[in-house]
């Protein structure tokens, strides 16, 4: 993550295939694009003529559940393998390899999450509303990375890159606290199958299999036994790429037959071109008829739209200053401090995990459209203030 960790770092035999989170970048950021789109066609369809057909659809029965739920528990199950794979990969072979690449995109991470909770919860102290503490503690790396791709050369590879490691440890935060906070009616007996199925792939990993099939269909039985236990089912995602193998042969951690490295691969078009943008439109759309300015003034509104504005970017940028002064890291190389400023505040944009958490903690309609008003308001003015800012930033002038 640092200029001089990559330097240090001894070169390996053979060749080194990038991972996903590297390698689509490009991707990503047109995945953010596309998400942007699907969020918007959502917004215009629910106040349109087709607004009653779009509710009717998503609360359609299809089986043992609706429509949005089979889009929320089990499409969405893939994202989080794909963030489950991306987190190992970079833990063990990665930007996020030794402590000292962890430490700045941690330390950033951690206060980009407890910052934006301690604003929510103070515009919700003494209210059953206090539940949703973590909606605005996530960020959105497909529409981040999204606003960045259309400031072309304004920010630097390096912000980029940083952007991504923060957005992973997000994202494991993120998991640990839906995995902790958000489960209910835990069914001991389900929880108690889930772990032998996980005992399961933990030894098929260590006795050298490298048969994807075997990994993915125990997964489907773990995520049929995770959605019962009363933990969200996308948990089951998590579980299971902690238990690909990343190695095929000892010293070739990134071997393209990798199982991880192939599954990811092959994961990775799917969550961000469809699994994603399917669960921005079947989300973002909220009803803004007879919404009078009252409705952004609501706590929940007003907590999850701050925490993600202010919250987000005072927690990202102090704690990343704060690393850099304790000289735990250093700032991304070619970036002037308006510049990671700029992309501090796009941390702002939680669009997908805080309306996905939302969605957990007020299963109720009745918090509905506040959530996503305040997801909306968030992410809209960290999107457009970060990319002022960034437009508007010097980059760092190299000393000589």
């Amino acid at each position: 993550m640092t200029s001089h960790s990559r330097d240090s770092t001894p070169p390996r035999r053979g060749p080194r295939p990038l991972s996903a989170i590297r390698t689509l970048l490009a991707s990503e950021a047109a995945g953010g694009l596309i998400l942007m789109g699907a969020a918007a066609l959502a917004l215009v369809v629910a106040n349109g003529p087709f607004a009653e057909t779009y509710a009717q659809a998503l609360h359609a029965a299809l089986g043992p559940m609706s429509v949005q739920h089979w889009i929320n528990d089990g499409l969405m199950a893939a994202f989080f393998l794909l963030v489950g794979l991306e987190i190992k990969r970079e833990a063990l072979d990665g930007r996020l390899r030794t402590w000292p690449d962890r430490m700045l995109p941690g330390f950033a991470a951690l206060g980009g999450m407890a910052v934006p909770a301690g604003v929510y919860a103070l515009a919700n102290l003494g209210s059953p509303t206090l539940r949703g503490w973590a909606i605005p503690a996530a960020t959105d790396i497909a529409f981040a990375l999204g606003v960045l791709a259309l400031l072309g050369s304004r920010a630097p590879v390096s912000l980029k890159i940083f952007l991504s490691a923060v957005a992973i440890i997000d994202d494991l935060g993120a998991v640990l606290v839906i995995a902790l906070f958000y489960s209910s009616g835990l069914d001991l007996t389900m929880l108690g199958l889930a772990a032998l199925v996980v005992a399961g792939l933990y030894g098929l990993n260590r006795t050298g299999v490298t048969w994807l099939p075997a990994y993915l269909m125990l997964g489907l039985v773990l995520w049929v036994l995770v959605l019962r236990s009363g933990i969200h089912a996308t948990i089951a995602g998590v579980l299971l790429a902690l238990t690909i193998p990343i190695r095929v042969s000892p010293g070739r951690p990134e071997d393209v037959q990798s199982p991880l490295h192939r599954l990811e691969h092959a994961l990775a078009p799917w969550t961000t071109y469809l699994v994603v943008p399917v669960f921005g439109f079947a989300n973002a759309g909220v009803n803004l008829t007879g919404l009078s300015a009252d409705a952004l003034l609501q706590p929940v509104t007003l907590g999850i739209a701050a925490g993600l504005f202010v919250g987000k970017q005072a927690g990202v940028f102090a704690s990343l200053r704060l690393a850099v002064a304790l000289r735990l890291g250093q700032r991304p190389a070619g970036a002037g401090w308006g510049q990671v400023y700029g992309v501090a505040v796009l941390c702002g944009i939680g669009f997908t995990m805080s309306l996905f958490i939302g969605g957990l903690a007020f299963a109720d309609p009745q918090h509905e459209t506040t959530v996503k008003l305040g997801v909306l308001a968030g992410s809209a003015l960290s999107g457009l203030a970060g990319a002022a800012i960034l437009l508007l930033a010097r980059p760092r002038v190299a000393r000589a």
